[in-house]
């Protein structure tokens, strides 16, 4: 037993002189690798007093060794659904070599993250995001603005980028001077072309006429197949999606990871239309188990959703931009807002308190009883 403690209060003196600098380069990096590696055994048990701790000691580690040993971290990092995301947006501005698995592929990294990156790190950083297998509208923009050929051309290719009206104005002023950049916008048949020149300027309706992207879906048969496959993405993005939930899910803990969860990053969420962050980031805020919040998603239970919100003291404009774009299932109609809004307005936070109290009570008793228990979100 002495012997024990002696080993392990060695290994800690060690850890300590890591930690303050003290050790040679192989320790340090050695420690380095082992709990990046350790973490990824124990994620998904970690709770979230132990990520930060996690968090704070690779931070502090990431910063006393060489890049060989940032690299291989960020890529045990990348295939984590839950990760300490301050290292890993630390990780992921590093140089391109340590960075790309992580701008690739890590699903911890939010929009904003990438954003941030996209304005602020080199054209082979927007690369790598241009690469990924999802890419959101705001990021797609930014990398059209600030993003070189290379990316642009990435982007424009990964057929799992959103490119809003916006952008794609931006992409067809670029494609004008750009002969394999207007090939690659003419492969995107999923594009309502034809609908876009009726919202752009002139000047950019004779560009699209110009590249020939209008005569793309110029006849009657193939405009109304893409109209088929534009309303279906648009359908099927409408409503709770479980793989979209887990996403969001695991990006918002890593806000909430780096202190940045608050009313100001729900306003984010509700603003830019993310509908499952924002549903993610309630239950946190709310403190209520995600089960709870998919069902009264899933119930288009109003009532429930406007007494925890009153509760919390969310701001009234506020609540109404969460209410039409969380992912309901089915979307509210504007009359339906208007209602639930009205309601909003008229309860007071006392007595959104005193009931939501009353549920809370009810639901510690019940826990655990086979009537009460959700089911788990796939």
């Amino acid at each position: 037993m002495v012997e024990i403690e002696d080993r392990a209060k060695a290994k800690a003196f060690a850890t300590f002189r890591v930690l303050n600098g003290d050790a040679n380069e192989t320790e340090r990096d050695q420690l380095f690798r082992n709990m990046a590696q350790l973490f990824s055994h124990v994620s998904e048990r970690c709770d979230d007093e132990q990520v930060a701790q996690y968090d704070e000691v690779l931070c502090q580690l990431a910063e006393l060794v060489e890049s060989e040993a940032r690299a291989h971290v960020a890529g045990v990092l990348s295939r984590l659904d839950r990760a300490p995301g301050t290292v890993v947006v630390k990780l992921a501005s590093d140089t391109i070599d340590v960075a790309r698995p992580l701008l690739e592929f890590s699903n911890v990294l939010s929009d904003d993250d990438l954003i941030e990156i996209v304005n602020n790190q080199s054209e082979d950083h927007r690369v790598a995001i241009a690469t990924r297998e999802a890419v959101g509208e705001r990021v797609g923009e930014a990398i059209v603005d600030r993003g070189g050929r290379a990316s642009v051309v990435e982007l424009v290719r990964n057929k799992a980028a959103q490119l809003g009206e916006g952008t794609l104005e931006k992409l067809v002023e670029r494609a004008a001077k750009d002969s394999e950049l207007a090939t690659d916008l003419r492969g995107r048949r999923e594009i309502d072309w034809n609908g876009l020149r009726n919202e752009i300027s002139a000047a950019g309706g004779k560009v699209l006429e110009q590249l020939g992207l209008v005569e793309v879906i110029s006849n009657r048969r193939t405009l109304g197949t893409v109209s088929a496959v534009v309303y279906n993405r648009i359908r099927n993005s409408a409503g709770f999606n479980a793989r979209e939930w887990k996403l969001s899910w695991n990006q918002v803990k890593a806000l909430s990871d780096r202190r940045q969860l608050d009313i100001r990053a729900l306003s984010r969420f509700a603003r830019f239309g993310y509908g499952h962050h924002a549903a993610a980031a309630l239950t946190m805020l709310l403190r209520v188990s995600p089960e709870v919040l998919v069902k009264w998603l899933a119930t288009q239970d109003y009532v429930a959703m406007t007494v925890a919100c009153r509760a919390y003291g969310l701001p009234n404009d506020l609540f109404e931009g969460l209410i039409t774009v969380m992912p309901w299932r089915d979307f509210p109609e504007l009359e339906e807002v208007r209602n639930v809004r009205a309601n909003f307005d008229a309860l007071s936070a006392e007595e959104a308190i005193g009931i939501f109290d009353l549920w809370r009570a009810h639901a510690f008793r019940k826990r655990g009883t086979r009537e009460e228990r959700q089911p788990e979100v796939a």
